[in-house]
């Protein structure tokens, strides 16, 4: 169990190690919201949460976003700024009686002491429902005020009655000039960071290691310390630091991609809503994303199957073809090779003449069977093929349409109860605007049939 109280860690020279026992993300961690880059929306100055800490009224809230970002460091800031006994519990290794031991430490503090508890829980994400809900109780009461920190979606991974009694911020990745402000300071700073060595880096190798850590402060500081701690010093003693160290040291970017979480629905939602609006780059971008994080490609595949047929449908009957070919050849080839009849489908489908007319067709159906009376299937249309079929006047004047003129003939199709209803309308982009004219043709044929028969009773 990891259980320290955060207001007196890392509160003195003593307890602040400026060897390199730590490492300099680590060390670097703010200690005050002037040290603080980025997630100005919610610790900004005059913004609630802000206003909350600096004021000693924190209630229960959950911090939620990606890795590197700054939820432990907010964390850190509340315990240097509050006057309450910080406590933190890491939720991978604690379990439900190391919950009940700071319950009970809240509950002496409370009253015997008027004194406040704030329990920081790292990946709160990873309680399981016992472990919340044996926190449930003192978090309503306000026995402790619950700070808790995940990398998962809060509303899929912690309990509704806990969620509902703690407030949601969610933290963003940085940006690239945030990240580039917290490498600059780590170079500056002779207490925390590297100021005592010699380095000499240029400002376009600084850029690199921003953009490589993709938002995440953490991975911008771990680079730039090995690249540092593995380089020798030249005979003047200086560090130098390229692009091409800082490359080594980083080695392959980590994408921030969890294939059974959050990012996992949130990337295949970018992808099919890029290509519904016929954006082939961003299509090929998502794509490129989720394959470099190791999404099963299967289910890339099978959701261009159904976006096919869901926003393009008739407009381009082939686009169906096209994915489902794309989905036989990732099983006949494998990965990496596959990446490109998946792509290749990705930019047909997004370049595709779009229609929903389809979706809405069945969907339309399907709520109309739910909700009416169906009726029986008319007797010209029953299966009339096995023995005694005729008895029962099944088929009895069907109309075969490949005995008429254009192979079409007017009839009913649908119950008597549900005559007359329409559930396909056709679009007007790429082939369907071909059906659309087939099926007026056919119309204006039944409707110049029926003015004959009136014109000939008149006369």
């Amino acid at each position: 169990m990891e259980k320290e109280n955060m207001n007196l860690f890392e509160n003195s020279k003593q307890n602040q190690q400026s060897s390199d026992d730590q490492p300099l993300a680590y060390r670097m961690r703010p200690r005050s919201f002037s040290e603080l880059y980025g997630q100005e929306e919610i610790i900004g100055e005059g913004k609630v949460l802000r206003r909350a800490i600096e004021a000693d009224r924190l209630q229960s809230l959950i911090f939620y976003g990606p890795p590197g970002t700054g939820k432990t460091s907010i964390a850190r800031i509340i315990a240097e700024t509050t006057s309450a006994e910080f406590i933190k519990l890491n939720a991978v290794t604690s379990g439900v009686q190391d919950i009940r031991d700071v319950l009970e430490k809240a509950k002496n503090n409370l009253n015997l002491y008027d004194k406040k508890t704030i329990l920081f829980i790292d990946e709160i994400h990873r309680f399981n429902k016992s472990q919340q809900d044996a926190l449930l109780p003192a978090v309503e009461k306000g026995t402790v005020i619950m700070v808790g920190a995940t990398t998962e979606n809060p509303y899929f991974e912690v309990n509704s009655p806990l969620l509902s009694r703690s407030r949601v911020f969610r933290l963003h990745p940085l940006t690239k000039e945030e990240v580039l402000s917290i490498i600059k300071d780590a170079l500056q700073d002779s207490e925390r960071g590297l100021g005592d060595y010699d380095i000499a880096v240029e400002e376009k190798t600084l850029d690199f290691i921003a953009e490589g850590a993709d938002g995440d402060a953490r991975v911008a500081l771990n680079a730039l310390e090995l690249a540092v701690l593995s380089t020798p010093p030249d005979k003047d003693g200086k560090i130098h630091i390229d692009k091409e160290t800082v490359a080594d040291s980083m080695q392959e970017k980590i994408l921030n991609y969890d294939k059974t979480g959050d990012n996992h629905y949130d990337t295949i939602s970018a992808f099919i809503k890029s290509i519904r609006g016929s954006d082939p780059d961003a299509a090929l971008f998502w794509l490129a994303r989720m394959l470099e994080a190791g999404e099963d490609p299967r289910f890339i595949a099978r959701r261009m199957i159904v976006h096919s047929a869901e926003d393009i449908g008739l407009a381009d009957s082939r686009a169906l073809m096209v994915a489902e070919s794309a989905a036989r050849a990732l099983e006949h080839v494998g990965m990496p090779e596959a990446r490109i009849p998946l792509a290749e489908a990705a930019v047909y489908l997004a370049a595709a003449p779009k229609s929903n007319s389809v979706i809405k067709g069945i969907d339309a159906a399907m709520e109309y069977v739910r909700n009416h009376e169906t009726g029986a299937v008319p007797l010209h249309l029953r299966d009339s093929h096995y023995e005694g079929a005729s008895e029962l006047d099944h088929g009895k004047n069907y109309k075969y349409p490949h005995s008429y003129p254009g192979n079409y003939v007017k009839q009913q199709y649908l119950p008597e109860e549900s005559e007359g209803l329409e559930f396909y309308e056709p679009g007007k982009q790429g082939e369907e605007a071909k059906i659309k004219e087939r099926l007026d043709f056919w119309q204006n044929l039944q409707h110049n049939e029926n003015n004959k028969k009136s014109d000939s009773r008149e006369g």
